[in-house]
C-alpha cells in the first residue's frame, strides 16, 4: 500500500505531465498562430510555347476560375510590327501571329482554348483591361481605352450574353450609372448576385451592378466619398492625405470576412470598406513611389483566414507580401529586370486554389509567369 509520501509524490509526477503537456499544446498552437508569410518559386517552363505561331501582347487582365484554369486577357494590338513579322504583307521574318485576346490555360500551362475580338451585337474594347470568371464561368472583360465605358458577359466558350454601358467619348462623371470610365478591374459576389468594378482610368470610383440583369445598384468613391472627378495634381507624399481616389482606380477584391479592397494605385494604398461602401481602414505601400504608384492588384494567400496579401508592384516591380490586417510588409517576390522570376510593369497577379501566383506583364514586358507556393518548413517540438 502507498504511502502518503508516494501518493504525493505520484500526484507531482502527473501535474508536472500535464504542465509539459500545456506547454506542448501552447507552443504548437503558438507556431500554428504564427504561419509564416507564403514563399515562392517561378516555374520557368510555364507556360509551354503558344500554338499557331501566336505571340501575346501586353497583358491587360487574368483570372483563375472553379477549375483552376488560369484566364489572360491580353491586348494584340500592343504587338510591335516587328513581333508580327510573319503576318507582315511580304513576311518580314518567321515569326509571329497575334494570339487572340482571350486565352486559357491550366496549370501545366497548356493553353486549352482562345477566343475575343470584335463580334456582332457587343462593342470588344479598344484597349483591353480586366477579366473575371465568375461560379458560373461566365466570362466578364473590361478595357481601359478612350472610349471604353463598358463591360462585357461572355459564356466559357465565347458567346456573348450582356453588356453594361457602352462606348462613349464624354467626359468623365463619377456619378453617371449608364456608363463607365475605362474599367479597370472586376470582383464578382456569388451569393448576392452582385458585380463590383474599379472604374477606373477615367472615373474615380466602384460601381456595383446586378451581374444577372446589368441594373445599377450602388457607387462610392474614396473614404465612402461621393466621388468626384477633379484633377487632384500630382502624387505628393508629403500632403495630406487625398481625400479621392486617383486615377487608375485599379483593382477591387471581396475577402472572405466580406471586406471590399480597393486598389488606389498612384495614390499607393489600399482602401478597405462593407459591401455597402462604408469606409473601413486603410493602409498605405511604399508610399515615396511616384509616377505609376505601387498598389497595382493582388491576390489573397489560400488559409482560412487569408491573412496574407500578395500584392503586385508595377512601379517597385515586385511581389510584396502584406499581413492583411494592417498592410505591413512581411516579405518580397521578384525584382526588376527581364529573367525568370523578374518584372518589367508586373501589371496583374492571381492565386489558384494550391496557393500557386501567375503574374502578367504591360508596357514591353508582355508576358505571363507563374510562382508556385513552396511548402512550408517542418517545425519540430
Amino acid at each position: 500500500m502507498p504511502t502518503l509520501r508516494t501518493r504525493s509524490s505520484l500526484a507531482a509526477v502527473l501535474i508536472a505531465h500535464i504542465l509539459m503537456f500545456t506547454l506542448f499544446a501552447l507552443i504548437a498552437s503558438e507556431s500554428v498562430f504564427a504561419q509564416d508569410p507564403p514563399k515562392y518559386q517561378v516555374d520557368p517552363a510555364w507556360p509551354k510555347e503558344l500554338p499557331n505561331n501566336w505571340i501575346m501582347g501586353q497583358v491587360g487582365g487574368m483570372a483563375v476560375d472553379r477549375h483552376d484554369h488560369i484566364w489572360v486577357l491580353q491586348r494584340p494590338s500592343s504587338d510591335t510590327p516587328d513581333e508580327l513579322g510573319a503576318s507582315q504583307k511580304p513576311p518580314l521574318s518567321q515569326c509571329c501571329f497575334a494570339a487572340p485576346p482571350v486565352l486559357e490555360f491550366d496549370a501545366q500551362g497548356n493553353l486549352l482554348q482562345s477566343w475575343g475580338g470584335p463580334g456582332q451585337g457587343f462593342d470588344w474594347p479598344k484597349r483591353e483591361h480586366g477579366i473575371f470568371v465568375d461560379n458560373n464561368d461566365n466570362v466578364w472583360i473590361g478595357g481601359a481605352g478612350d472610349t471604353d465605358r463598358h463591360l462585357l458577359k461572355f459564356r466559357s466558350n465565347g458567346k456573348f450574353l450582356m453588356q453594361i454601358g457602352h462606348p462613349s467619348a464624354d467626359p468623365p462623371n463619377s456619378l453617371r450609372s449608364d456608363i463607365l470610365g475605362r474599367p479597370a478591374g472586376i470582383e464578382f459576389d456569388a451569393e448576392a448576385h452582385e458585380l463590383y468594378i474599379a472604374d477606373g482610368y477615367l472615373n474615380k470610383r466602384v460601381i456595383v451592378f446586378d451581374s444577372e440583369t446589368g441594373a445599377f445598384k450602388r457607387l462610392w468613391g474614396a473614404y465612402g466619398n461621393p466621388p468626384n472627378d477633379a484633377d487632384p495634381g500630382p502624387y505628393n507624399p508629403a500632403a495630406p492625405a487625398d481625400q479621392q481616389f486617383r486615377n487608375p482606380v485599379h483593382c477591387v477584391h471581396i475577402s472572405v470576412d466580406g471586406l471590399v479592397y480597393v486598389c488606389d494605385r498612384v495614390n499607393d494604398r489600399m482602401q478597405i470598406f462593407t459591401k455597402q461602401g462604408k469606409f473601413l481602414k486603410e493602409f498605405s505601400v511604399r508610399p515615396q513611389t511616384l509616377g505609376a504608384g505601387s498598389v497595382w492588384q493582388f491576390a489573397f494567400s489560400i488559409d482560412a483566414h487569408q491573412k496574407f496579401l500578395l500584392l503586385a508592384d508595377g512601379g517597385n516591380n515586385v511581389i510584396w507580401t502584406l499581413l492583411r490586417e494592417d498592410g505591413s510588409v512581411v516579405g518580397q517576390t521578384g525584382h526588376n529586370g527581364r529573367n525568370a522570376g523578374q518584372f518589367h510593369w508586373v501589371h496583374q497577379i492571381v492565386s489558384d486554389s494550391q496557393g500557386n501566383l501567375y503574374t502578367g506583364e504591360v508596357d514591353t514586358g508582355k508576358r505571363i509567369q507563374k510562382f508556385a507556393l513552396q511548402p512550408a518548413p517542418q517545425t519540430h517540438h
